[in-house]
């Protein structure tokens, strides 16, 4: 499935380039001729100007007479041009007949009026022909016409196709190549995120599995039992009881993980003084079984600290992580939980001396379902889904969460919340 989204993303993308560098390429080309072009028919208007500039137009007897012997390939009195390029050259009079001409035999009357065009002869040669209006004295004395050939141009046209031509494919595949790479770069996160919610899914049904695997078995057992004992019939109701108020748990907490994604609304978010939360959550908490056989110690700065956020959803991150302190930490130990600022942020810190958590599991341990003892997790009751709901809360509130801890020795989770 991977390989296949890949593949469709590398094509798409190097389809999508490759449309792109054609349309550049054709772009690139078309520029290229225009000045082809124009450098050529800039030569061609330089050297019909210089012809142009030596015809002479005077009034014999009354009738004005043009004198075309001092014009370049055309005149007898100079002489010829050692390179001109010119393939032919014409004169035509203001009635656009037909007086003079070099090189090819041209038309008797001239049919266009003026300008540039490219024309095609006999013998498959491209030419660039300019037809010249002369002027003398603001007086129409006549038109001169002459070509050139095309083929430096179209010489210097079929290197840059060659070009194109070479560079062009080239391009495409190291586009394709491109994009193959690129599409492993995007589908690394959702590969990523697919094996999550496969292990997810997994952990999920294998925790609903086994109670819905002990209600089944002890209503079997109740439908099948003939016994008349109350108390044995009590004690399975209570066992079911029992386990679909643990079901119901787990069911809350993947619902609350699956609704808390993102930032919390700023509508919810309030004024909360850190101080006096977790003041209260301490005394609260010290009554607590948990927490009668280890000394609990608080302590808060004298300055109020406060954030923005949820107090309710605040209240269950630090009483989370208070349960797990005071559970892991063995009789006569210590749970602090203190309250400083650190540059921009109220770090809420819960340290304990308990028993600590491995190096190698340190990295999974804000994962849903990850447990370090899965045995002494269920006997606590835990799904391993308390630090992944902590950590939810508090990257929704914009902070961050982090743990250090030594196995035997103690756990340190630090909690960093903006200041308001």
């Amino acid at each position: 499935m991977f390989n296949r989204s890949r593949r469709n993303l590398a094509s798409w993308f190097t389809l999508t380039m490759g449309s792109i560098l054609i349309v550049f390429a054709a772009v690139v080309y078309y520029w290229e001729v225009i000045d082809e072009l124009e450098e050529l028919d800039r030569l061609l208007y330089k050297k019909t100007s210089v012809m142009a500039a030596n015809v002479k137009s005077e009034l014999h007897n009354g009738q004005r007479q043009v004198d075309l012997e001092h014009v370049p390939l055309l005149g007898s009195m100079v002489q010829p041009l050692p390179d001109s390029q010119l393939v032919y050259a014409s004169w035509y009079d203001e009635q656009k007949q037909l007086v003079q001409f070099f090189g090819t035999i041209p038309s008797d009357r001239l049919s266009i009026s003026g300008g540039f065009d490219t024309i095609k002869t006999d013998s498959k040669v491209w030419l660039r022909q300019v037809t010249l209006p002369v002027y003398q004295n603001g007086l129409l004395i006549g038109y001169l016409q002459a070509a050139m050939p095309m083929i430096a141009t179209e010489s210097a046209l079929a290197e840059f196709r060659m070009v194109l031509a070479i560079s062009a494919p080239i391009t495409l595949a190291v586009v394709a190549l491109t994009g193959w790479w690129l599409g492993g770069l995007a589908m690394q996160p959702i590969r990523h995120n697919y094996h999550h919610l496969q292990r997810f899914t997994a952990d999920a049904s294998h925790e609903l599995r086994s109670p819905l695997t002990a209600i089944i078995s002890n209503a079997q057992y109740g439908f099948l039992s003939k016994s008349t004992d109350l108390e044995m019939q009590r004690q399975r109701f209570q066992k079911i009881f029992d386990i679909a108020k643990s079901m119901s748990i787990l069911v809350n907490n993947l619902l609350f993980l699956a609704r808390s994604q993102g930032q919390l609304p700023t509508e919810s978010l309030q004024v909360i003084d850190l101080n006096n939360l977790l003041a209260q959550i301490t005394d609260d908490y010290a009554t607590q079984p948990d927490a009668q056989h280890l000394s609990l110690v608080c302590k808060l700065p004298n300055n109020n600290i406060t954030v923005l956020g949820d107090a309710d959803l605040l209240r269950q991150v630090v009483i989370n992580l208070l349960n797990n302190a005071c559970k892991y930490t063995p009789t006569g130990g210590q749970v602090q939980l203190q309250l400083f600022t650190q540059s921009h942020w109220g770090v809420i810190q819960i340290i304990d001396n308990g028993i600590g958590i491995p190096e190698a599991d340190l990295p999974y341990i804000f994962e849903r379902f990850y447990r370090v003892d899965k045995k002494r997790s269920r006997q606590t009751g835990g799904f391993g889904l308390g630090l992944a709901i902590v950590q939810q809360i508090v990257e929704s509130h914009g902070g961050k969460i982090t743990i250090k801890s030594v196995f035997q020795e103690g756990t340190i989770l630090q909690i960093a919340l903006p200041l308001k």
